[in-house]
């Protein structure tokens, strides 16, 4: 048995995991390169390990929910035989990292996918389940439930900063009537949302949050943008919010956040998913406020994520016939490994869910907290 195969082996049994094992959670290696691959590159390589199919499981989320809630990163850290075992490979092996010919030539998502994979909304975040049993109503209770956050009244003007394929400027304009502009940075989402939204009072913009002028807004809200600002840009970014929000207004920010502060996002996601995303910590998103903003709610609900995630997943296996002519068996399987790795990342609660509600000056009284 090689050094690697030892090495990997001896670390998912710390996790309960048995390398081709009989659980539906153990995975299958179906080649050898898979071992020094994954000690070399970590979760790089383990993802691109998946992608070209050296290694499968029945049960990838839970795989994932079971190394990342064993800590291995951490035992391994504690573990000297461990890491004398691993020392060769990280001194003596000096070869570059593979090019990604595949992940540049094969990621090019369009809205054909969303619209297999999303609800009937195409609502790209986290789906709210609270007293709900499916994706669609899920998404309509997220939905709603930033409108009663907010307190939305008829006639009021709200920014939605990275509006997607323009779900919830569809839903408040319909449902709350007000009147939206919503950003986006994305050609084809600001196509599409234009289209959802033809006859109701919403303007879809294509442009960034940075570019905005001085007009103010009842209410601003930003549902799954601000994994992509960077934290470079964290206190530009709420400079920007402050800048265009009513004094009286609030500001709703809606967010994937880390257990920690980071300053890069994992390497197989930056090259594969979403490049140049970054996760905030609690602490990043309190320094760029400061100053600016009165924390008035910070409601987490990331085990929402795990569910979402599973849906979304579901979906894209029962409509891959319908769009399959259009990727390839890789794109296949690096999307399946984007959404049933981050489903165990959240089930093991690596990753949160927040929505914080801001205020520039306090609401007279207090906020009230909606569920």
């Amino acid at each position: 048995m090689s050094v690697s195969k030892k090495v990997l082996t001896e670390l998912f049994q710390m996790a309960g995991v048995q390398v081709n094992g009989p659980n539906p959670w153990d995975p299958q290696v179906h080649d050898d390169r898979f071992f020094p691959h994954v000690v070399k590159l970590k979760n790089m390589g383990l993802g691109e390990a998946y992608m070209d199919g050296w290694w499968s499981c029945a049960q990838l989320d839970e795989f994932i929910h079971r190394i990342l809630s064993a800590h291995l990163d951490e035992k391994l850290k504690q573990n000297w035989r461990l890491l004398l075992k691993m020392l060769p490979a990280h001194v003596f092996n000096l070869q570059k990292s593979r090019a990604f010919e595949v992940g540049e030539k094969h990621y090019d998502t369009g809205n054909d996918l969303f619209e297999i994979m999303l609800d009937k909304r195409l609502t790209y975040t986290c789906a709210y389940w609270k007293n709900t049993c499916n994706l669609d109503d899920a998404q309509e209770a997220k939905l709603d439930l930033v409108c009663r956050k907010i307190g939305l009244k008829p006639g009021q003007t709200v920014l939605d900063i990275g509006c997607g394929w323009g779900s919830f400027a569809k839903f408040a304009a319909e449902h709350y009537g007000v009147s939206m502009v919503g950003i986006t940075v994305s050609k084809e989402q600001a196509a599409l949302a234009k289209k959802l939204c033809e006859g109701l009072p919403v303007d879809i913009q294509l442009r960034s949050y940075s570019t905005l002028e001085n007009q103010q807004f009842d209410h601003i809200i930003s549902l799954g943008m601000f994994e992509h600002v960077g934290y470079k840009n964290y206190r530009t970014y709420f400079k920007v919010a402050h800048r265009l929000l009513k004094d009286e207004g609030l500001f709703l920010l809606h967010t994937i956040g880390n257990n920690h502060s980071v300053k890069a996002t994992d390497p197989w996601i930056h090259q594969y998913i979403f490049p140049n995303s970054m996760l905030p910590s609690v602490k990043q998103i309190g320094e760029a406020t400061e100053g600016l903003f009165v924390m008035e709610d910070w409601h987490n609900f990331g085990a929402d994520y795990d569910k979402t995630l599973m849906a979304w997943h579901q979906n894209f296996v029962t409509g891959w016939d319908q769009i399959k002519a259009n990727y390839s068996d890789t794109f296949y399987r690096m999307w399946e490994y984007f959404l049933l790795s981050c489903a165990g990342s959240f089930r093991a609660r690596r990753n949160q869910l927040w929505q914080i509600v801001l205020s520039k000056y306090g609401v007279p009284g207090g906020y009230q907290s909606i569920r």
